[in-house]
């Protein structure tokens, strides 16, 4: 089972090039962030004509998350529990058949938290604080589990090509650092750094500054598994070819293989 994340930055303007890469790679399942689009409003047609599976969890102009799978899910559920108020679409969970197991798999958006120096940072934690008491519960089921998404989070110094530049910035701060680590704690492997050890391994280039063609990159689009998931993990790439479309979202897909 192949199964992806990526941020398409915006399912209208981005669905030729994600139609595009479905036809490609097609992943069995595949984690979509930043759709920026509502649920009725989505363009489901041309993806469930390739074969999928479509749920969404959507919010105008903003955010929101999908999943796609070939297969049927046996169950979904939107949004991150911990806040009951909260109105913003980045966290969609869908439970799929895997062999004669299940895997369960989330989609996550989480919270750029820039400018540090508003309530958009206190709101990044937080959402992080739900995500790590949320993974807690997953983590007792003793399933397959795949967090996938944007986290907005540079875990190291060599996941960014020049990492002095992001200091105080909130992908970067200490304080996400000590998030980030706490989640990964729990017992969650970083399917990435498992088979890409060089620094110049980067899932984000900047539409400003020639980022691209001078590979100023940084990774923040994590695969974080449990270790059900992890003793099927087989292989994880990065479809870096996919920037250098016509028309490409700012990331890129990132693709794991379980057995």
């Amino acid at each position: 089972m192949e199964i992806a994340t990526w941020n398409i930055n915006g399912i209208k303007a981005r669905l030729p090039v994600l139609l595009k890469w479905l036809e490609e790679a097609k992943p069995d399942v595949a984690c979509l962030q930043e759709i920026k689009s509502v649920d009725e409003n989505f363009p489901r047609g041309p993806i469930e004509d390739l074969g999928y599976n479509l749920v969404t969890h959507g919010q105008k102009g903003f955010n929101g998350v999908a999943l796609l799978s070939k297969l049927p899910f046996d169950e979904v559920t939107p949004r991150l529990p911990g806040n009951d108020e909260d109105p913003q679409a980045r966290y969609l969970e869908g439970v799929i058949p895997f062999g004669n197991k299940v895997v369960r798999v989330a989609s996550i958006y989480l919270p750029n938290g820039n400018p540090v120096d508003t309530d958009k940072y206190p709101y990044k934690l937080d959402w992080m604080d739900r995500l790590i008491a949320h993974t807690k519960d997953l983590l007792k089921l003793e399933e397959p589990l795949v967090l996938f998404g944007d986290y907005n989070v540079i875990p190291q110094r060599e996941d960014a090509k020049n990492p002095d530049n992001w200091i105080g910035d909130a992908l970067f701060r200490p304080e996400t650092h000590a998030k980030y680590r706490e989640l990964c704690n729990l017992g969650l492997t970083d399917a990435v750094r498992v088979f890409h050890k060089d620094d110049d391994t980067f899932t984000f280039w900047d539409y400003q500054a020639g980022a691209w063609q001078r590979n100023n990159g940084i990774r923040i689009d994590h695969a974080l598994l449990s270790p059900q998931a992890t003793d099927h993990l087989t292989a994880c790439r990065i479809d870096k070819h996919v920037r250098g479309w016509e028309k490409p979202s700012d990331h890129v897909p990132v693709v794991i293989t379980l057995e």
